[in-house]
């Protein structure tokens, strides 16, 4: 799939939802007092502070229809697909899986994000 099978305007509208989608699984983390995460969001930029100091860094990249997720193992390139799906350009794991397995390593506990259905 490409990045041109997406207006602008809807690859916004899921990118968005996708960022709001961990922040609403932040929240109620903290909520509940399962982990300490302090979010902060600047427009397409989420960034995702855990408690050992480390971050995770979630960027919307209009340009080329992209997520992108940085995270200590590295950095990773996602594509929204026909299914609403955003998979990995080099491997296509699911965005969502690879955060949470990227949140779980670097917490330290269990933490699973899910996309808003």
């Amino acid at each position: 799939m490409t990045a041109s099978s997406f207006s602008d305007a809807e690859y916004l509208q899921r990118a968005h939802a996708a960022l709001a989608a961990i922040e609403l699984q932040v929240d109620r983390w903290l909520d509940e007092d399962v982990i300490d995460i302090d979010s902060h969001r600047t427009g397409g930029l989420l960034e995702l502070a855990l408690p050992d100091g480390s971050k995770l860094i979630i960027n919307a990249q209009p340009p080329l229809h992209e997520l992108w997720l940085a995270a200590k193992a590295g950095g990773y390139h996602f594509r929204l697909q026909p299914d609403g799906r955003w998979l990995d350009t080099r491997d296509g794991a699911d965005f969502f899986q690879r955060l949470s397995d990227q949140a779980t390593a670097q917490a330290g506990q269990p933490l699973s994000f899910s996309p808003v259905t």
